[in-house]
């Protein structure tokens, strides 16, 4: 019975460790996109302490979705379109230089082709998914200081009557760190490019280089504001504009420019050298 238990209990300490290399692979099938199922639930999109394009943090309750643990890299895009735009070329490294119509092109013949139903991912999908969704750890503070997390967490105020940060708790702020190094491609360490998918570490979704490596097209246009606190369900931004949401930073922004929060506007027929993607479905 005793050597019994040890087996069991080994088996439990290996289990992460099976678990992990299943997101760590990578296949000679560029069809094959490897997706995570990203559990639904609320969460506080947004900061208030941080750019004003990130304000005011409300809360977003989410459906269950799926997302790819990686970006999409050279070769997935080369099989499907027959070519590859990348300045630095490398099979299994982002692709890049692709705008926003670029991409729709691709998921269109991607669909067509596996018979799936790809899409980008929302911005609030986008963030929840780099927060770590329903697994987001929260980060207490000490003695009224942030331990390095910059997501805020709102709780109600009656004696203001409405809502605010909570004092006491923060998440991480990158993608499943408090230290970009760990999980992002960034200025410091990149040496001023791209890199191969899934080298640093994940976050506690098992998704790869959602701060830093190369920035993020999303489904939603941008709008310089959130505009409301109130609580909203699946949003997927404005109804038109010109200007597509970015999410991520890249190899080449500092380090408080690849945070979970951080977002930007590119309008959308923009190519950039450090700017890609990742796929998202409905569940």
């Amino acid at each position: 019975m005793t050597r019994i238990l040890s087996v069991l209990f080994m088996l439990l300490l290996v289990q992460p460790v099976f678990a992990q290399r299943k997101y760590n692979k990578t296949s000679s099938d560029a069809l094959q996109i490897y997706m995570v199922m990203v559990q639904g639930g609320e969460f506080d999109l947004g900061a208030d302490d941080e750019a004003e394009d990130r304000r005011p943090a409300h809360t977003v309750k989410l459906a269950d979705y799926y997302i790819s643990p990686y970006e999409v890299t050279q070769f997935q895009w080369r099989t499907i379109m027959g070519s590859n735009p990348s300045y630095y070329e490398c099979d299994q490294c982002p692709v890049t230089n692709v705008s926003w119509t670029d991409v729709q092109d691709f998921i269109k013949k991607l669909n067509e082709t596996t018979g799936k139903n790809y899409r980008l991912p929302t911005e609030a999908e986008w963030e929840y998914a780099a927060r770590g969704g329903v697994n987001e750890v929260l980060v207490k503070k000490r003695s009224g200081v942030a331990r390095g997390g910059v997501n805020e967490f709102m709780i109600w105020d009656s004696e203001k009557g409405r809502r605010v940060p909570d004092k006491m708790k923060r998440g991480d702020r990158f993608a499943g760190q408090q230290r970009a190094g760990e999980v992002a491609w960034y200025s410091r360490n990149s040496e001023e490019h791209i890199h191969r998918i899934g080298l640093k570490k994940p976050n506690s979704l098992g998704l790869y280089d959602m701060s830093g490596n190369v920035e993020e097209w999303c489904a939603d246009w941008y709008a310089s504001s959130y505009g409301s606190r109130n609580t909203v369900e699946n949003p997927k931004g404005p109804s038109s504009g010109n200007v597509h949401v970015v999410r991520g930073g890249s190899y080449q922004n500092a380090a408080h420019e690849v945070g979970v929060t951080r977002r930007a506007g590119y309008v959308t027929n923009t190519k950039a050298i450090s700017l890609g993607f990742r796929l998202a479905r409905d569940k």
